[in-house]
């Protein structure tokens, strides 16, 4: 088995650990039909318009 020669350093150790793990959060834009949050590109669960037409018929 492979054994490292030196001690890596504290900086090094935490610099691989830094930002790479972290779970980001989803953009999210407002409709402009009804004003729900969405995710930007992408068909609104609320009114189901899509770029001011509507893509997908919803029931009051």
């Amino acid at each position: 088995m492979a054994v490292p020669k030196r001690k890596h350093s504290k900086a090094r150790r935490d610099k691989r650990r830094s930002n790479v793990w972290k779970i980001k959060v989803p953009t999210l834009m407002k409709c402009p039909q009804c004003g729900e949050f969405k995710l930007p590109h992408r068909i609104c669960k609320a009114c189901g318009y899509y770029k001011g037409r509507e893509v997908v018929k919803k029931e009051a």
